[in-house]
């Protein structure tokens, strides 16, 4: 299906791991040091970041190939909520213990049998939808997680070295699933999504405003909807991961329900996130 959705986020999900690729590899040649390193993300190192990358990757390719195992699996771990993070933890751990060149060469295999698997199921014929820890995904939708999840633990990765990365227009799929999953992080906190829908308008970054035909707003629902979220893309999409405090944005929120919206937005799926602390922004996450 060439020019599909699920094409261009394929695309895009393949730069963003290349990117944090090109981050990794000298560590982990070098063994120990910042391979070791901890991150933003309390008690993970880089090896835990990507190693929960190996371990996320795995569980989605074994969605896409055997829907009906990874259900089976899915409620065996996640059948008491309350050992829900230990479970998650728990992969990352095993990854994290691995040799770093054995890791990180897990890790490529992994991206790419799953980008295959997402590939294949999209050229089918037909609406395929995707099992998973939340709603159920079409092939574009779990590219667009993927992608998700990459960016934010690659922004763990980039905290915990010092560097900075310049946000690209592959945000505007994070931004995207954000605002998609509005309901999804009402419903996860056992509250009752708002009935209507709400306007969100975000300025791009410098560098996805310099492409070729590039939007100056990226923008969701209804103009005329009265409630409403503005601001900076990389601040939404920092905040619906839980990179960053709603204290630590530049988002402005107009309405009761918008504003709570973000104070509980969460585009990951299991259950609500603790979030990171006020003035916790990591280094690889300024605008």
């Amino acid at each position: 299906m060439p020019g599909s959705a699920a094409d261009e986020v394929l695309e895009d999900l393949r730069r963003e791991s290349e990117e944090l690729d090109a981050l990794v590899a000298p560590l982990a040649r070098e063994g120990g040091g910042r391979w070791t390193a901890g991150t933003p993300a309390p008690g993970w190192t880089v090896a835990h970041q990507i190693a929960h990358l190996l371990w996320t990757d795995g569980r989605a390719l074994l969605a896409v190939r055997d829907p009906e195992a990874f259900r089976r699996e899915a409620e065996a771990a996640f059948a008491d909520p309350a050992a829900v993070g230990v479970h998650v933890d728990d992969g990352a751990r095993r990854g994290a213990a691995l040799p770093p060149g054995e890791l990180l060469a897990a890790w490529r295999t992994g991206r790419r049998e799953l980008a295959e698997a997402l590939d294949a199921l999209a050229a089918r014929p037909g609406k395929h939808r995707i099992p998973w820890y939340g709603p159920p995904m079409s092939p574009a939708g779990m590219a667009t997680a993927r992608l998700m999840e990459t960016w934010a633990h690659g922004g763990d990765v980039a905290g915990a070295l010092g560097v900075r990365r310049e946000p690209t227009a592959r945000l505007r799929h994070v931004a995207r699933l954000g605002v998609r999953t509005r309901d999804f992080a009402h419903a996860v906190r056992g509250l009752r999504p708002p009935a209507e829908p709400f306007r969100v308008e975000l300025t791009p970054p410098p560098a996805a405003g310099r492409a070729p035909g590039a939007q100056t707003v990226w923008a969701y629902g209804p103009e005329d909807a009265p409630q409403r979220i503005s601001g900076p893309a990389l601040d939404f999409c920092l905040l619906v991961t839980q990179r960053v405090h709603r204290d630590d944005t530049a988002l402005r929120a107009t309405g009761a329900d918008a504003e709570r919206w973000l104070s509980i937005a969460q585009a990951f799926a299991g259950p609500p996130g603790a979030g990171r602390a006020p003035g916790a922004r990591t280094a690889g996450s300024t605008r």
